[in-house]
């Protein structure tokens, strides 16, 4: 359980290094960054699948689409979802938005627990009920300041659900499915790669050795996440994912962006709700030991 902890741990403080790390790749624009990434990400996923014997869920993935080509299709609109996930880490610390993206990390559980509501009919349990009203006073305050979120906040928090429910229902919820993913946006990366200056690269000869850097960063991140899903309980694995959110803030702070005076009332119920969520995880993972000791 360490093990797993620590990696999970160290996805995420690895994924807020590469979210400071874009401000380092300038004057490359957020959509050559992005495209660098599933670049050279895609490769050591590859290789990982290949090591750790996930590579037949791929192959099972692409006897699905010769037997229904038209699976292809769905598939792109999976991949679409996950790329503006993708793409929007790599340009929201380029452009002053980084707060707006991890308050969006931090709204996510929320609307996670509600899509399973309505979509799967999932009850929410009391605490749950008592963070998603903290969450309402958040979200009223920001609808009240200015009519509406933001929508970096919405792409994040409303997207990655859909994405979820998408790739559930096209049974591509696991490791191959998400390479199939990174397959589909590779075109996508390629062509902003290309659109690029490359004279920007010659003129600044430290992005030879920096670009490459972040694609090692990237698959690190991923890979550590995947090992840490496998080793630890759900339960756990979910509670940890909201360090996450809070690494985010702190890089947002230190790239120069700051929370205003009216924005307090947006953050502090959602942080809340957060906590209380954490709460409710960290008392289910207390039962679940003391069932496994007894």
């Amino acid at each position: 359980m360490y093990k797993g902890v620590a990696l999970s741990v160290m996805a995420s403080c690895l994924f807020a290094v590469m979210y400071f790390y874009t401000s380092l790749l300038k004057p490359l624009s957020g959509e050559e960054i992005f495209g660098w990434r599933m670049l050279l990400t895609l490769p050591c996923v590859t290789i990982f699948m290949l090591w750790s014997g996930d590579w037949k869920l791929a192959r099972a993935q692409a006897k699905r689409i010769r037997q229904n080509p038209a699976l292809l299709l769905v598939m792109a609109l999976s991949a679409f979802l996950m790329g503006v996930q993708l793409w929007l880490f790599m340009w929201a610390p380029l452009h002053g938005r980084s707060l707006d993206v991890s308050l969006g990390y931090f709204l996510l559980p929320l609307t996670m627990i509600l899509t399973g509501r309505l979509v799967y009919g999932e009850h929410l349990s009391h605490l749950q009920k008592i963070a998603a009203c903290c969450a309402i006073v958040g979200v009223g305050n920001e609808l009240l300041r200015l009519g509406s979120f933001s929508w970096e906040v919405l792409v994040v928090c409303v997207g990655y659900p859909m994405y979820f429910v998408l790739r559930r229902k096209l049974k591509t919820d696991n490791l191959g499915g998400l390479w199939w993913d990174m397959v589909l946006i590779l075109p996508v990366a390629i062509t902003f790669i290309c659109k690029g200056n490359p004279s920007v690269v010659e003129q600044s000869p430290r992005l030879y050795v920096l670009i490459p850097i972040l694609g090692v960063i990237s698959a690190s991140a991923l890979i550590s996440y995947i090992f840490a899903s496998r080793l630890l309980a759900f339960s756990v694995f979910g509670l940890l994912s909201y360090v996450e959110p809070v690494l985010l803030v702190f890089v947002a702070l230190a790239l120069g962006e700051s929370i205003q005076r009216e924005e307090w009332m947006t953050y502090l119920p959602i942080w809340l709700a957060v906590v209380v969520l954490v709460i409710e995880g960290a008392k289910h993972v207390l039962r679940h030991r003391r069932r496994s000791q007894a």
